[in-house]
Formats: structure tokens, C-alpha cells, sequence
């Protein structure tokens, strides 16, 4: 009797990024829509994504929050004699017209917005009171530079997105500058900006703390860490993460050319990774760690799978949830 003997798996080494995954704006944001589905029921309307994860927003809705782009959407009432439950605002960040229409149509509004993008948002008021011209390092169109730059008057806040972009700029008052950031940059790509600034507005204002945040800080040091040793690297989060898209571009810069972005295991095609023997992994800050475990499972089904992990971090980072929903 011939015996046919099942060709043993390559083997595969997952270094895992640590830290990765949820923030704890994210960790905060999600429990807002949780607890708020719990004290008023479904449905809870959302202004905009909570956070840039498609599972996460799924696993949302499937509890009864109800995803919508604008005020407009959401009606007064969901029934007959029942008031609308309070409206969630994304923990990205809304202009202050946002909290200004709701309050116009006696809304209740609960602010996920992360304290962190918050801060800039002090920080703009701020420098506007103090006379200052502001410029917004950021991606056009991308809600959290929205909300900034709604936080004062149209045309007060410029808006750079590259270095080559400083040149163009057209200011008030050479010496009245000040500059901010998107929380969610590439640390080394705002770095190359901020030289352009510097450079070509010698008195600009520096913020005292830095504004990207110390998640997109350490998940992009993580990555680093690990990339010169990796022969692919996978990023797991959504397209429009910008978090996720930062690390994947740090990935490349930093050894490993073979990065890429996934929303989860089953868009993974293992064919075109079978002569790797080392792969990175790590999770965007709207990514959770199931996902994570989810990649790990698949990659078992193709490879010996060993995995360790990389730690160049600790996080112990803990937001406060809003009053109205503790009480």
C-alpha cells in the first residue's frame, strides 16, 4: 500500500509590532457609541465614521448605530412621541458648525472626538487670539483637517500637505506664523515639512508638545523596528485610515518594500507571499487585535507559523468618557 505523505509547510516567522492597534481615542470612541447605545437604545445616530475600521463600524451597526454624513440626516424624532437619541460625533473631529446646528435643533450631542485632536483645536483658538496667521500641515479632505480648520473663520487656517507645497504659500504677516499638524502624519514626512517652513519663514511659531500623537508616534517606531528584518510586511486597516496608509509608506522607507495594506485576513493572497520566510505585522490605531489574530490563523493554513514580538513602547494612555453617559 503506498502511503501519501502531506509535504510539510514552509516556515514562517511573524514578528509582531508592539505597540499596534487601538489608541486609546479609538478605545474611547467606541465605548461612547457602546454606552450610548445602552442608555438611550438603538438606534444612535453617528456623524461620520467613529473611527476608520470597516469591522468596527460593522460590528457598530449590527448593535444599532446608524452611520450618517450629516445633521440633516437624522430626524427629529425615530417614532411617534420618541425623541432622536443623541448624535455621536466622530472621534476625528467636527468644524464648530457641527455642535452649533445641533444645538439650533435642541439636539442632544455627545462628543467622541479625541482629546488629542481636541488639543489642536485649543490650539488653533489660541493662536488666532494671540494674532496669529495659522498654517495646517494635513491631507486635504481628510475629516480630522476638516474639523480643524472649521475651528475658526474660512481662510484663517492655510493648508500644506509636502514640502514642495511651502512655496506657493501666500501668508498676511511673514512674522505672525504659527503652524499645527494632523495628529495621524508620517512622523519623518511633517519633519521634512516643518524644515520647509523654518526654512522659508524663519519666525514661524512652534507649538511647545508635539501634535502628532504618541499612537501614530509609536506604531510608525514600531514598524521601523521591524522592517529591516522583514520580507513582507502587512499593515491591517481600512483604505481611508490614515494612520494605516502612514504605515505602510514608513514600512517602505525604512527596508521593506513588500508593505501593504489589508482591511483583514481574507484579502490576503497568500500566493504572492509563499517565498517569505519573515513577515511583519502590526495594525493600524482603528484596527483591533482580532483582526490581528484573524492574519496569524490564516497565515497557519500556508505556513509553520512562529511568531514574537517587538516591543519599543509601553502605552498606558486612558480618555475619560463624557459625563452624560456615566451618570
Amino acid at each position: 500500500m503506498t502511503v501519501s505523505a502531506t509535504a510539510p509547510k514552509p516556515p514562517l516567522t511573524i514578528i509582531l509590532a508592539s505597540p499596534r492597534g487601538f489608541c486609546a481615542g479609538v478605545d474611547r470612541a467606541i465605548e461612547i457609541v457602546e454606552r450610548a447605545l445602552e442608555k438611550f437604545g438603538a438606534p444612535v445616530y453617528v456623524r461620520h465614521e467613529i473611527v476608520h475600521n470597516k469591522t468596527v463600524l460593522e460590528d457598530l451597526k449590527a448593535r444599532g448605530a446608524v452611520f450618517v454624513k450629516d445633521l440633516d440626516e437624522v430626524p427629529d424624532e425615530i417614532s411617534p412621541g420618541r425623541r432622536a437619541p443623541p448624535v455621536v460625533f466622530s472621534a476625528h473631529g467636527v468644524p464648530k458648525s457641527v455642535p452649533a446646528a445641533a444645538r439650533k435643533r435642541n439636539m442632544i450631542y455627545v462628543d467622541a472626538t479625541c482629546p488629542l485632536v481636541s488639543k489642536v483645536h485649543h490650539e488653533a483658538e489660541a493662536l488666532a487670539r494671540a494674532g496669529k496667521q495659522i498654517i495646517l500641515i494635513g491631507h486635504a479632505g481628510h475629516p480630522e483637517v476638516v474639523g480643524t480648520m472649521g475651528q475658526l473663520p474660512e481662510g484663517k487656517i492655510l493648508l500644506v500637505e509636502k514640502a514642495q507645497d511651502v512655496a506657493a504659500l501666500r501668508v498676511e504677516d511673514e512674522s505672525r506664523l504659527a503652524f499645527l499638524t494632523q495628529t495621524t502624519l508620517s512622523v519623518d514626512d511633517t519633519a521634512e515639512i516643518v524644515s520647509a517652513l523654518k526654512a522659508r519663514f524663519p519666525q514661524i511659531f512652534t507649538p511647545k508638545k508635539e501634535d502628532i500623537c504618541y499612537a501614530t508616534t509609536n506604531r510608525q517606531a514600531a514598524v521601523k523596528a521591524i522592517a529591516p528584518r522583514a520580507d513582507a510586511l502587512i499593515v491591517i486597516g481600512s483604505q481611508n485610515s490614515s494612520n494605516s496608509n502612514r504605515l505602510v509608506e514608513v514600512a517602505k522607507a525604512h527596508g521593506c518594500a513588500r508593505a501593504f495594506l489589508v482591511d483583514r485576513a481574507a484579502d490576503i493572497d497568500w500566493k504572492k507571499l509563499e517565498d517569505i520566510r519573515t513577515l511583519g505585522l502590526t495594525a493600524g490605531a482603528s484596527a483591533p487585535e482580532k483582526l490581528v489574530r484573524e492574519v496569524i490563523e490564516a497565515a497557519g493554513a500556508h505556513f509553520a507559523v512562529t511568531t514574537e514580538t517587538a516591543v519599543t513602547a509601553e502605552e498606558r494612555v486612558v480618555f475619560n468618557i463624557p459625563r452624560l453617559l456615566t451618570a
